[in-house]
């Protein structure tokens, strides 16, 4: 067996059955139990974004959401998305929904989660994330350990490395014809730069970069569906039927049964959005806040604007100009939807640059939430190392196959995915708890149900 039908045979395993019900019912339970949370507070979340930062903490709110949203909002939007409706028809992006919906009630959770539980390390810096939470809420110091490990595997191995370098490298070639080389050595010197400099030089890149990339993108989607705006009602229609009828084969798309949008749809939803994943709640724990509740509001915001905006945004272009059941593929495939939707050269240059600008960001925030995975296995003594490793893999990302960095991806992702899953569930009191008394004290007249 070669090592892409071994890495597919554990991916299938990582990501099967009962995983993504873990996954799912997760969000499912904490959106019954918190009473919507993402819908009816999800006005005072966005009110929150803008609150002046007071409390303890490394990060304003708004800064610690940009550092999360620079890790989330990555190939996944663009590459991922394509990826998803390819293989699984337009019905994936349903699922990619659903997913991100039950997905905010768990980012919620995670992020607050992590305020509540962080801690200071060593050196003054504010430490949280699951790591801190598995030990210190649920008493399990090894389940942390292992889901530290994991995390150092995704930040070396899945959304950190060589996902993002691969598709830089990539555009870069397609668009301007710049060597591969060429791309892996300034990318390198370019991550090194910001990184080097600690949370507070990529939180000060990511506010820059995050809200001007994130706008531009979504209004080039906005100026293509304009164009094509008799489409949109029946693109949607096409997203409702398939997410719950088998396609057939037409044009260049294989066909697509439900079970395969179902699985494809949540596994790049959650790549993209990395809700339940327990990457966010890592930035999130930096923020200078006194309340976990308030934080945890704002991270769920993260999900929104991922997923229920940019993918969508994404996804309707692709479905409406009709590229999704073509030859294309992946970034090739939104650079022709764009190209349809407006011009040749202005779709081919605008998904270079948004892809080239999304990846970099998320590289950052990878780089960050591998260095305190690191830092919690390792120690102080130890950062030096993966500093240099991440930058090696950076610098040999740009040459590994495509088809085994999305196996590799998205199984380490899995892995990252499940103790952190195990955890939420393990201290689900905690937490209605935790927000039932927030409300009370803020709203009394709207309280949520007593923790049982």
């Amino acid at each position: 067996m070669s090592f892409q039908a071994l890495l597919a045979s554990i991916n299938g395993i990582v990501w099967g059955p009962i995983t993504l019900c873990l996954l799912v019912g997760t969000g499912v339970y904490l959106t019954v139990r918190l009473k919507l949370i993402q819908v009816f507070r999800l006005p005072m979340a966005m009110g929150l974004l803008f609150k002046p930062a007071k409390g303890h903490g490394d990060l304003s709110s708004f800064a610690a959401l940009c550092t999360a949203l620079s890790a989330t909002i990555g190939t996944g939007n663009i590459v991922g998305v394509a990826t998803a409706i390819k293989m699984g028809g337009p019905g994936a992006l349903f699922w990619m929904w659903l997913a991100a919906f039950f997905g905010m009630a768990t980012k919620y959770a995670e992020c607050m989660l992590a305020v509540k539980y962080r801690t200071t390390d060593a050196r003054g810096q504010i430490a949280g994330g699951p790591m801190y939470y598995i030990e210190r809420g649920l008493g399990l110091p090894w389940m942390a350990k292992l889901f530290a490990l994991f995390g150092v595997g995704v930040a070396f191995f899945g959304i950190g490395t060589f996902a993002q370098v691969n598709a830089i490298s990539d555009a870069l070639t397609i668009a301007f014809e710049v060597p591969t080389w060429l791309t892996a050595t300034v990318l390198t010197v370019l991550v090194a730069a910001v990184t080097l400099g600690g949370v507070k030089r990529i939180s000060n890149v990511a506010q820059k970069l995050v809200p001007a990339m994130s706008i531009g993108y979504v209004l080039a989607c906005v100026w293509i569906l304009v164009g094509f705006s008799e489409q949109i009602l029946p693109a949607l229609a096409l997203v409702i039927e398939s997410a719950f009828t088998p396609l057939s084969a037409a044009g260049g798309f294989l066909g697509a049964t439900v079970a395969q949008a179902i699985q494809i749809g949540i596994a790049r939803g959650v790549f993209s959005n990395e809700s339940g994943l327990g990457s966010a709640p890592i930035a999130a724990a930096a923020a200078k806040t006194n309340e976990p509740v308030e934080q945890g509001l704002v991270s769920m915001t993260g999900t929104f604007f991922d997923t229920i905006i940019i993918c969508t945004m994404t996804g309707l272009v692709l479905i409406i100009t009709g590229v999704w059941s073509g030859e294309t593929a992946g970034a090739a495939m939104t650079s022709a939807a764009f190209a349809l939707g407006g011009s040749a050269v202005v779709g081919q240059y605008l998904v270079t640059i948004a892809l080239v600008c999304f990846a970099f960001t998320t590289i950052l925030g990878w780089h960050y939430y591998g260095e305190r995975c690191w830092y919690y296995l390792v120690g102080e003594r130890g950062l030096r190392m993966y500093q240099v490793v991440f930058l090696v893999l950076i610098a040999g990302g740009a040459f590994i196959k495509l088809d085994v960095i999305w196996l590799l991806a998205d199984t380490v992702n899995g892995l990252m995915a499940i103790p952190n899953l195990i955890a939420i569930v393990g201290l689900r009191h905690i937490i209605i708890a935790e927000t039932q008394s927030y409300f009370a004290r803020i709203l009394p007249n709207q309280t949520l149900e007593t923790a049982s």
